[in-house]
């Protein structure tokens, strides 16, 4: 008999030529010393004719969660030696707890696990941008198709949700707007006045200003602020729906999503991107006028003339024209993300970020392409 302590331990009892009983007693609680599973099992080979193993455990007083992990190793290591174990002999709490343990898969561990090679992670990233992709373009034919049906009056579109997304997109945005666009404005006519106060041409901060706010800030900073306030919304309104399986139900219903939800969110931004970017242009002015005129003491009525002059028709255009497409690439990346989203609320908040960065990753790369284009036809 293997004595653990004074009062715990156990013993092998060959009843059978096959069968081996295992008999616990005493206390088998945290802190005791307890055997090894190779010992037990030596102890009670009778010239390897040892088929099965039961328990007994009528004189165990005490036992704790150290028992069943004895018990666990015990029988993975009786198991791995072709031995058949019979739990019957144990306590009823303790085969309880040993079957929900046997029930609860295992946690996964990168432990062990080899290390992933710089090719592997190369062709992993480029099969998800491919992904992504070609699920961008799929999305893209999908609204479409859902403007094709618009025009052809077949679309389901409320009118009604229009309205409230161009509230939502126009109304409540312009203070925000407005903060950016005059604060942008100060900080051109500042920087500008830095260098032309140099060469005595002050006056000329009202052609830097004007022509800054009409052709690039005015779009881009209004398209960022969107993307950041609008997209990621649309994203996370889109993503809750998926979440709750709303989307699903639109589905079942027959009610195409892209046409429901998708496509008053694209229009209503669409609509109002060009009016906020003409504010903001104006709000930029304003701020420039602010500091040429308090600052570097320029009369008010000789700033306005410059401004008059030094901007045309086509440097507003070229901004709205860049402000409707910054407008359809903010939505199309808040839609996309929002109708792409997982099912919890972590992938929610994912979609939203990944709805901004992309928003303001299209924008910077639109305007690049459309100021090269303008750059090389002379406009």
């Amino acid at each position: 008999m293997q004595k653990l302590t004074e009062n715990s331990g156990y013993e092998c009892v060959q009843e059978t030529e096959e069968t081996l009983k295992i008999r616990f007693h005493g206390a088998w609680v945290i802190g005791e010393p307890f055997p090894s599973v190779e010992s037990v099992l030596k102890r009670g080979e009778s010239g390897g004719k040892t088929r099965r193993v039961v328990f007994g455990s009528d004189d165990l007083s005490r036992w704790d969660s150290s028992f069943l992990i004895f018990l666990d190793k015990l029988e993975k290591f009786l198991q791995s030696s072709g031995l058949q174990v019979d739990r019957e002999g144990l306590p009823e709490g303790a085969r309880r707890l040993l079957k929900l343990a046997a029930a609860v898969p295992g946690k996964e561990t990168n432990r062990g696990t080899s290390r992933v090679s710089f090719l592997e992670k190369l062709g992993k990233e480029t099969l998800r941008v491919y992904k992504n992709f070609t699920d961008m373009m799929e999305f893209i034919g999908e609204i479409c198709l859902a403007l094709a049906r618009l025009f052809r009056g077949k679309a389901r579109v409320r009118l009604s949700d229009v309205f409230v997304f161009v509230q939502e997109c126009g109304a409540e945005a312009l203070p925000i707007v407005t903060l950016i666009s005059v604060l942008v404005g100060l900080i051109l006519a500042f920087v500008g006045a830095i260098q032309l106060k140099l060469f005595g041409a002050q006056i000329y901060v009202a052609n830097l200003v004007v022509l800054a706010m009409a052709r690039e800030m005015g779009a881009m900073m209004t398209g960022i602020i969107m993307a950041g306030r609008t997209g990621a919304a649309f994203a996370a309104q889109l993503g809750t729906m998926q979440v709750n399986e709303e989307i699903d139900a639109f589905r079942t219903l027959g009610v195409p999503p892209t046409e429901f939800l998708v496509l008053p969110r694209m229009l209503a931004l669409m609509l109002m991107m060009p009016l906020l970017c003409v504010y903001a242009n104006f709000m930029g002015i304003f701020g420039g006028t602010a500091v040429g005129v308090f600052m570097l003491d320029l009369p008010l009525i000789q700033y306005f003339n410059q401004t008059k002059d030094a901007v045309t028709l086509t440097d507003f255009s070229i901004g709205i024209f860049k402000s409707v497409i910054f407008g359809a690439l903010v939505a199309l990346a808040g839609c996309f993300q929002g109708m792409r989203c997982g099912r919890s609320s972590a992938a929610v908040g994912l979609a939203a970020t990944a709805a901004v960065v992309s928003g303001i990753v299209f924008i910077v790369v639109s305007d690049s392409i459309v100021t090269v284009i303008t750059s090389i036809l002379g406009i």
